[in-house]
């Protein structure tokens, strides 16, 4: 659908076009970074569910769908199985390897891969991938190395937005609009 490319230039299309795997952070990513601890300790985490509503679509069409995150939750690994990604990786501290790793199972080339990611720890990702994206919120020095910057913030439907773009930049946006209805 040609509405969902109004006012994202060129170059980033002409790059989500080359997609096959969609690979993100979670923290600032699928939450709005916020960690909430009850008093007994239980942690609490807020996921967007337009983000889950695209990720069957982009499984569908064949591309690997992954979660990289720095931080160990239950929580995170138990949205991970119910949105069924590929990927889940927790306790990641160089999430470069794991972009690597993957890309080598898969047999993608890094230009290949699109990445969602808000903080430092995200920055070699962006950089080296083919398409790098920053929620609005990430941190400015993120936001500088990144090819695109999401109208969303974190935890706001990010993945929806970058999702919709990569399906739309390759043509196949409206057959999962017109597979709905």
């Amino acid at each position: 659908m040609q509405k969902v490319l109004v006012d994202i230039p060129q170059d980033v299309q002409s790059r989500a076009q080359k997609i096959k795997a969609i690979l993100f952070d979670v923290d600032g990513v699928l939450t709005d970074g916020s960690i909430i601890y009850t008093n007994s300790g239980d942690e609490i985490k807020a996921f967007n569910v337009k983000d889950g509503q695209i990720i069957s679509h982009l499984k569908r069409l064949g591309f690997t769908v992954g979660a990289i995150t720095g931080r160990e939750s239950v929580l995170v690994e138990r949205r991970c199985q119910e949105l069924k990604l590929d990927y889940c990786f927790q306790g990641v501290k160089d999430k470069f390897q794991i972009v690597q790793d993957i890309a080598e199972q898969k047999g993608l080339k890094l230009e290949e891969i699109a990445y969602i990611g808000d903080d430092i720890i995200d920055l070699k990702v962006i950089k080296n991938v083919g398409l790098g994206v920053a929620p609005v919120d990430a941190l400015s020095y993120v936001k500088d190395e990144a090819h695109f910057i999401t109208v969303k913030g974190g935890g706001n439907g990010v993945l929806r937005e970058v999702g919709d773009l990569v399906l739309a930049a390759q043509g196949d946006f409206e057959g999962v609009l017109n597979s709905l209805m």
